[in-house]
């Protein structure tokens, strides 16, 4: 097995120029799979609730629920960083209980990290957290817990005020400790600004290829998600078709009678067939 990666491996690739792969999971299969694909960082994303848990945006999502899935990806990660997503409310309460939660992806989950939203406004939480042992990785431009407040998923960063907002931020994450920062819908240019200001990397969603790494939501990657496709999404397979072609199947099979035949049944051995048809059985 390969070595298991940590943070620190985050950071030297940056140095080394090395690109940094990040994906989602939501359960030990398809952690399984990214892991053995070689993946670096798999993050337990609260876009659960909207993926799997057919909520409308991620607010609804609870401790519980992303602590279940996470206890689910944890056993098919190996060799990649594990991350956990603090849902909504999780860490903007107060001190105390971003600690307290942030330990139990540690403790519960399994996780290596974990990731929050927002900009300078949650640094000392950041600092609090990495203070108490627990890795930090920021998350800026759109927010999607917060996308009503910033007009909606759009792009962020737009104008000359709101993108020295945005390298502001970063700058103070870094500062305050995270050891990558995602961002998220921000032009190109800015990214790449971004990038080359700060020491620790750059993931990017919808902000060009400047960023020291990219994710993707999974469900997403391979088109298992059929409700949106957001615009920097690119759709390496196109699965729900071939999902929905495979059950049709089964569904007309056993309604004609066609499965199972008999080389999906276990047919009697001859001497259970003779006492069967004893009529005294």
């Amino acid at each position: 097995m390969s070595t298991k990666l940590n943070v620190a491996d985050m950071v030297a690739k940056k140095v080394a120029g090395d690109k940094i792969t990040m994906l989602t999971a939501y359960d030990a299969s398809f952690a399984a799979l990214l892991d053995g694909a070689g993946v670096d960082i798999v993050l337990v994303g609260d876009s659960l609730g909207m993926v799997l848990l057919g909520y409308d945006s991620t607010v609804p999502v609870t401790m519980a629920e992303m602590l279940h899935h996470g206890k689910a990806v944890r056993r098919g990660v190996k060799r990649a960083l594990l991350v956990g997503d603090m849902p909504f409310l999780s860490y903007q309460v107060d001190m105390a209980s971003a600690i307290r939660n942030g330990g139990r992806f540690m403790k519960e989950a399994g996780c290596d990290a974990v990731k929050l939203e927002g900009g300078l406004e949650v640094c000392d939480t950041v600092r609090g957290l990495v203070r108490a042992g627990i890795p930090v990785m920021g998350h800026i431009g759109l927010t999607p817990q917060t996308a009503g407040q910033l007009g909606g998923f759009k792009v962020q960063g737009n104008d000359l005020d709101s993108a020295r907002k945005l390298l502001t931020a970063a700058r103070g994450l870094a500062e305050a400790g995270v050891f990558a920062v995602v961002l998220e819908c921000v032009p190109d240019e800015l990214a790449r600004i971004i990038t080359q200001e700060i020491a620790i990397p750059t993931i990017g969603i919808g902000a060009g290829p400047h960023c020291d790494g990219q994710v993707l939501v999974t469900h997403d990657l391979v088109g298992l998600f059929e409700k949106f496709v957001p615009r920097f999404v690119k759709q390496y397979a196109n699965l729900a078709p071939l999902v929905k072609e495979a059950i049709g199947g089964f569904v007309d099979e056993v309604r004609s009678g066609a499965f199972p035949d008999a080389p999906h049944s276990f047919p009697a051995r001859p001497d259970l067939r003779e006492l069967m048809q004893d009529k005294d059985v």
